[in-house]
């Protein structure tokens, strides 16, 4: 049993999520107690996370946060914790909200003396290395935005102007540090982590279609940890859709399944709430 609460582990991760988006984003406010933000159509910084965790949830401060959306002209989507009070949930179903996806947050407690790097093999495909990204290079932070990004766009699109520019600025984040990783030199894969408050978040990670299945992804996933650890942090979280193999390597690495949350979206514009 992890020695934090389920509880406890959602508002460390929450809190995380909402003020590390609004500090890369173009625009952010803050909301009963979590964070909206908007970076320009098209940008996945487009949504509002942690609300409700402190308490209820006042249906002016709803009506603001479908005006902020509306305003600029962008769908609401609002990512609602099962921790959150049930005032988050009964008022955005009274404007027209519904549930589009779950997400699943994954959670690893790390022990202070424990060397993550011992949990996958740096052997991989041939020569195996994983590279820091240095925000002040360039040219390594565009091979891996390029890379990063790769497994979040169609096969061989281009990557969009909107989003190079925000993960351009997730790179220069001070509580980022970003990896890429290289197989004989060649780039195969990367990811990001950020550390904040009492924990850290590993991800925004993609493995090139022709290195996949040979272990890359666990050894990003491995030093991702490590930095985490080096850094005094004892709480790392990962967040994916159910199923998809992120879910499945972090839990061969001790990951666990700590809460799902849903994503609520708004297309149309009912009337207001009597």
């Amino acid at each position: 049993m992890p020695k934090l609460s389920y509880a406890e582990i959602a508002r460390i991760e929450e809190r995380r999520l909402a003020v590390g988006v609004a500090a890369v984003v173009a625009c952010a406010e803050p909301i009963a107690g979590g964070w909206m933000a908007f970076d320009g159509e098209g940008s996945w910084g487009n949504f509002a996370v942690g609300l409700g965790l402190d308490g209820p949830v006042s249906g002016e401060e709803l009506d603001h946060l479908v005006a902020f959306y509306a305003a600029r002209g962008v769908e609401p989507q609002i990512q609602v914790c099962p921790f959150a009070h049930g005032s988050l949930v009964r008022g955005l179903a009274d404007r027209g909200f519904v549930l589009r996806e779950f997400e699943n947050v994954l959670a690893r407690e790390l022990a202070p003396d424990e060397d993550p790097r011992a949990l996958a093999s740096y052997g991989g495909p041939g020569e195996l290395e994983i590279a820091r990204i240095d925000p002040g290079d360039e040219a390594q932070v565009r091979v891996f935005i390029e890379i990063a990004t790769s497994g979040f766009r169609p096969a061989d699109a281009p990557i969009s102007p909107v989003l190079f520019e925000i993960t351009r600025r997730v790179v220069a984040h001070p509580g980022c540090d970003s990896y890429l990783a290289l197989v004989n030199g060649e780039p195969a894969g990367g990811g990001s982590v950020e550390i904040s408050g009492e924990g850290a978040a590993l991800f925004g990670a993609s493995v090139l279609p022709r290195f996949r299945e040979r272990g890359i992804q666990q050894a990003l996933i491995a030093r991702r940890l490590e930095r985490v650890r080096e850094q005094g942090r004892l709480l790392a979280c990962i967040s994916a859709s159910p199923g998809i193999p992120t879910e499945r390597n972090a839990m061969r690495l001790g990951f666990f399944m700590a809460y799902s949350k849903g994503i609520f979206t708004r297309r149309e514009s009912p009337e207001a709430p009597a």
